[in-house]
């Protein structure tokens, strides 16, 4: 629906997960019933998560935990692990950052160049956990790595940025041209980000794999306050879910639709199951595990550009265990652990088998959803009310 700006400008109403809710149907299932994998590419995920490709949320080592969880981890090629040989005295010196001088600080650190013998190592190492490996690169960079990737074993090649075209123009340097360089590869690709139709369904038509959504929703992001530009999540998801079945009409080829931040909670991740994702990839749900090599904090991969930073390093609070917030047992109320056990219950409750079924859930404006009848939570802090667990705190 299209609103009236101002003389001559219109705009649509976007909505993101606070303003809708997943409506139950006429049946309702066993949640041991309920069938919640996913494949990507020749690869099938028991959980369909994909961790971030953040310093903070992937290592090495929390690849393979999260692998043997069920889900794939995604480690960045160009961050902390690939800069330095000990990085975990980078991430000790990150951590101990105060909040004044951090991003200034951590664009010192982000200078050291990447190692090409590093992205061998690494790459090696997550094989070593025997779990699926995947690894993110830039369009900038990703030319001149990838078969340094692919010669180490990389099983799943992200290429990742704020906003991924599958028609990028420039008149100072020879552009990535993704139509040409994804066939090429022998393994499955994801590109991304997106938050619309058309550029969804330009990237589904390069040949990858699948497609992350989103454009500025992660809790470390601030993209849309430096740049003014993002769909808030429930719309961009729908739009380009929708962009899936007109490339399937096409060409017979199903791409899977990846939503990229903004999910706090098991409810969030249901509603952008709901709302048309096949898969999830979130960070800041899993920095706060006693695992994640961020020390209890949690940064995006444009946080230390050289001179345009467009995030932030927030805090979050250690409290769990990477399995505690993937698959539970929960000990909380509030939807920050057990985020796949949520998921599953959702789609019992509603009736939906699998996740195809689940995309087809009905779904309502509900702008009073968070606050119906939660006062009581609110007051005391507990519940839906809480700003616990599934919050950033900034760190002084």
């Amino acid at each position: 629906m299209e609103v009236e700006i101002g003389r001559g400008k219109k705009a649509r109403r976007a909505y993101g997960f606070d303003d809708i809710a997943i409506v139950p149907s006429r049946r309702t299932r066993d949640p041991d019933d309920i069938d919640i994998t996913w494949k990507l590419g020749d690869y099938r995920f028991e959980l369909p998560l994909l961790a971030s490709a953040m310093d903070g949320v992937t290592s090495p080592s929390t690849a393979g935990v999260v692998g043997r969880l069920g889900g794939l981890a995604v480690l960045n090629l160009e961050g902390i692990f690939t800069r330095y040989e000990d990085a975990e005295e980078q991430l000790d010196r990150i951590a101990s950052l105060p909040s004044d001088i951090a991003t200034r600080e951590m664009q010192v650190i982000y200078q050291e160049p990447v190692k090409e013998e590093l992205i061998a190592q690494r790459i090696k190492e997550i094989k070593a956990e025997g779990v699926v490996c995947a690894a993110s690169l830039t369009p900038q960079r990703v030319l001149r790595y990838y078969e340094l990737a692919l010669d180490a074993g990389l099983d799943i090649l992200v290429i990742q940025g704020t906003v991924v075209s599958g028609e990028h123009v420039s008149s100072t340097s020879e552009p990535l041209n993704l139509k040409e360089f994804i066939p090429q590869l022998d393994i499955p690709v994801v590109v991304g980000g997106c938050a619309s139709y058309h550029t969804g369904l330009h990237l589904m038509r390069t040949g990858a794999a699948a497609v992350l959504v989103g454009v500025g929703p992660g809790a470390a992001c601030t993209t849309r306050g430096v740049l003014g530009i993002g769909v808030p999540q429930a719309t961009a998801i729908a739009d380009v879910a929708d962009a899936r079945s007109t490339h399937m009409l096409e060409t017979g080829e199903l791409v899977k639709v990846i939503a990229d931040g903004g999910m706090r909670n098991g409810g969030d991740v249901a509603k952008a199951i709901a709302c048309g994702a096949d898969a999830v990839m979130i960070g800041s749900p899993l920095a706060r595990a006693y695992e994640a090599p961020g020390r209890g904090y949690h940064w995006g991969m444009a946080t230390f550009h050289p001179t345009l930073p467009r995030g932030a390093r927030v805090a979050t609070r250690q409290n769990a265990t990477l399995e505690e917030i993937l698959i539970g047992p929960a000990n909380e109320n509030d939807g920050t652990l057990n985020l796949f056990g949520g998921l599953r219950t959702s789609m019992a409750t509603c009736g939906y088998e699998d996740i195809a079924e689940f995309n087809r859930a009905e779904l309502m404006v509900a702008p009073s959803l968070q606050t119906e009848g939660k006062q009581l939570q609110r007051t005391q802090g507990v519940g839906m009310g809480s700003n616990g667990r599934a919050a950033a705190l900034v760190n002084d």
